[in-house]
């Protein structure tokens, strides 16, 4: 599946690399680490660092509009997605202060049309903890049918107001973008003024960010980067996306130095009336989220002292952003991307890297990238086994992440070449088979291809891997599956579980012989005792009490040929001997 819409990036640091041979400043460092990012193809914005208010690096790479060739720079104004969040977040706080709302108030307090059966359970808390339980509308199956369209925010919430709530609000985190556009026309409501008015009126003007606001894609602004889309062979201009979707959300565009500037004001008593309201912000809840923030404690100190991490991270069409605020130390990391497919946490994890004195992990290159010429030229096969022998021989130099094979997949899909684009989504199925999204993009090939029957074991093993794929959920009905025969006791049909019966060459003279038992699937291998086998979908099973799975290859008649045995990080093909 596709990723559509505007979300949270992650935030979370990882590893940290070993420690490096002290010599070149960090600036010089940071520079060489980004334009190493920037060749490969894998950055293309503007990055500002600073410590206690003073600029440590800032720089642009790349171009902010590339018809024309006009650079990237610290001016220019990137859309920050969900970044956006910690504004309005503000606004809200602001307009407690005033006493104009209540952190405890409900929906239905200040919005009397809410359905009253959510309306009357969902609090301003609840909305800024991503903890309402109310359906995010980027994730419902229609959003992509709407990116286009221009709403007044009243009228959008009706798109997502009906829906039933997903869990008790306060007992769960689960990122919803629905919660902060309630959270917008909350704000117009209480305020009498545009969600953009009050903004600019609370937040923006007193604080003199001149070149941060609401992004309406019909004005003129100047210094504007273009969203980009990076392809594996070419870049091109982002889907349009209409402003008015992500609104309150994600609707906001920003420079690195504005970020800055909004950082140290973070700092003073200039945001908030009182010290208790910024406390309110900064104050971890479920999953450390607090209000508009990201809040976690990292090992960056000596020693692996732990070092308070305040971060967002904004992901919007042809637009990433991340914006990382290591406060014990007063560091800023501000990163800003107008490509899609960027890898700006890679960046900013390279950089606080350099900042603690470790040695960054290189830059990867694209392993998508390495095998679309090796395909064109060579076809499919000669692509599989390239990868494979890089993946052996050359881990470290290629990324060979879960998002690549996808990537490479549709790249191959988009082009009507169906059968290379299975191909490589099974690869990437045996490369990532606890990822529910390997099997939404393999199953999405199969029904392109006409193939009813892999598409619905597919599309069933993503959704029982990931139950919130919604897109999984909404093609699975569309193909007469009811969703209920996805989740929970995986039912097998006799008739199917003896089409599987026979014996499989594993190779080694290792012969695995499947047979039925009671009703059940039972396989054995050579010189080895008898297991059951488990369904956990109608094509794959487990082996009880081992960390062993396997799945039946089926042909394009449904029948089987073959079966996939994984053992660890291991995979071993064994074809079905015939009667």
């Amino acid at each position: 599946m596709r990723k559509i819409g505007f979300q949270l990036t992650a935030v979370l640091l990882g590893a940290l690399g070993p420690l490096q041979i002290r010599g070149q400043d960090p600036a010089t460092q940071i520079e060489q680490l980004v334009s190493q990012y920037h060749e490969l193809r894998q950055f293309n914005g503007a990055v500002l660092v600073g410590q206690h208010g003073d600029v440590i690096y800032e720089g642009g790479f790349g171009y902010a509009n590339m018809d024309w060739q006009i650079p990237n720079s610290p001016e220019t104004k990137f859309r920050v997605g969900s970044v956006t969040k910690q504004f309005t977040a503000t606004v809200i706080l602001k307009l407690v202060e005033q006493g104009k709302l209540s952190l405890q108030g409900t929906i239905a307090d200040y919005l009397a049309d809410y359905p009253p059966e959510v309306g009357d359970q969902v609090t301003i808390h609840h909305l800024l903890t991503h903890s309402s339980g109310i359906p995010s509308y980027t994730g419902l199956p229609i959003f992509g049918e709407l990116e286009r369209d221009s709403f007044a925010p009243d009228s959008f919430v009706t798109v997502f107001s009906g829906l039933e709530l997903e869990f008790e609000p306060g007992s769960t985190f689960r990122y919803n973008n629905s919660g902060y556009f309630l959270l917008g026309v909350i704000i117009e409501r209480v305020t009498g003024m545009t969600y953009d008015d009050a903004l600019r009126a609370l937040v923006l003007d007193p604080l003199g960010l001149d070149d941060t606001g609401y992004d309406h894609h019909d004005s003129i602004l100047e210094r504007r980067a273009t969203g980009y889309s990076k392809g594996l062979v070419a870049y091109s201009v982002a889907d349009f996306l209409d402003m008015s979707l992500p609104f309150a959300a994600g609707s906001m565009y920003s420079t690195v130095r504005d970020l800055h500037a909004w950082d140290r004001s973070l700092y003073t008593d200039s945001v908030f009336e009182s010290v208790d309201t910024k406390q309110l912000m900064f104050t971890p809840h479920i999953q450390n989220y607090g209000y508009g923030w990201g809040i976690q404690d990292v090992p960056l100190g000596a020693d692996g002292a732990m070092i308070k991490l305040v971060a967002h991270g904004g992901g919007i069409n042809g637009f990433v952003t991340g914006f990382w605020r290591l406060v014990d130390d007063g560091y800023v990391v501000i990163v800003m991307d107008n490509t899609e497919g960027s890898h700006v946490g890679d960046v900013q994890r390279g950089i606080v890297d350099i900042l603690y004195g470790r040695k960054p992990g290189k830059p990867r290159r694209s392993i998508a990238e390495e095998l679309v010429p090796v395909i064109d030229e060579l076809g499919i096969a000669e692509g599989v086994q390239r990868y494979r022998e890089l993946k052996s021989s050359r881990p470290d130099e290629f990324d060979f992440g879960e998002d690549e094979l996808n990537t490479l997949g549709y790249y191959y899909l988009g082009l009507g070449i169906v059968e290379t684009a299975i191909v490589v989504f099974e690869l990437n199925v045996e490369a990532f088979p606890d990822a529910s999204n390997t099997y939404d993009s393999l199953g999405e090939a199969y029904l392109v291809a006409g193939n009813r029957t892999k598409a619905i074991v597919n599309y069933r093993k993503s959704v029982e891997l990931d139950p919130d794929n919604e897109n999984g959920k909404a093609v699975l009905a569309r193909l007469g599956v009811e969703l209920g025969d996805v989740s929970g006791d995986v039912v097998v049909p006799i008739d199917v579980l003896q089409g599987y019966v026979g014996e499989y060459e594993l190779g080694g003279d290792i012969l695995v012989a499947i047979t039925v038992e009671d009703g059940k699937l039972i396989g054995q291998a050579s010189g080895q005792g008898k297991y059951e086998l488990t369904p956990i979908s109608q094509t794959e099973f487990a082996i009880n009490g081992l960390e062993l799975r396997i799945t039946f290859v089926l042909d394009e008649d449904g029948e089987p040929t073959g079966l996939n045995l994984y053992r660890g990080g291991e995979t071993l093909f064994g074809k079905k001997k015939k009667r």
